[in-house]
């Protein structure tokens, strides 16, 4: 690990802290390859949909969210081709679809805690990365 690599997951968790999601709070920043920021984005309902209860009850709150990673995605500056992503936790498989299909070549995430541990299976994550070419490594800071 570098010291980027801490920097940026430290503003990562910070976006993650702007999210209303009581239980999964999640962060992304995407950093070309000058380290520069290019985009960041957190877990939570889109522009314009009403900020109500919903974000809190599960499994409807599935339905509305938007992933970190996607938002991050979608609140890019430039093309993110070769970037690399940062995220606070594993990334779930749709979102890691979209991280190939704009060409990501790298993604850096905290392993789950004990509770996300249970609705997350990292190694399936871990698997997809793999398969559609996007590198990876888990932040050990």
């Amino acid at each position: 690990m570098d010291k980027w690599d801490k920097r940026f997951m430290e503003l990562a968790t910070t976006v993650a802290s702007w999210s209303r999601d009581p239980s999964t709070k999640v962060g992304s920043v995407i950093v070309d390859s000058k380290k520069r920021i290019v985009g960041v984005g957190y877990n939570g309902l889109p522009r314009g949909a009403e900020d109500n209860d919903r974000i809190e009850k599960r499994p409807e709150k599935y339905e509305y969210v938007i992933h970190a990673e996607i938002n991050s995605l979608l609140n890019t500056t430039v093309d993110p081709e070769g970037c690399t992503l940062y995220a606070t936790l594993v990334p779930c498989r749709q979102c890691i679809g979209a991280m190939a299909q704009k060409g990501i070549s790298k993604v850096v995430f905290m392993p789950p805690n004990e509770e996300q541990g249970k609705r997350w299976n990292t190694q399936e994550s871990i698997t997809y990365l793999n398969e559609v070419g996007v590198s990876w490594s888990v932040f050990e800071g």
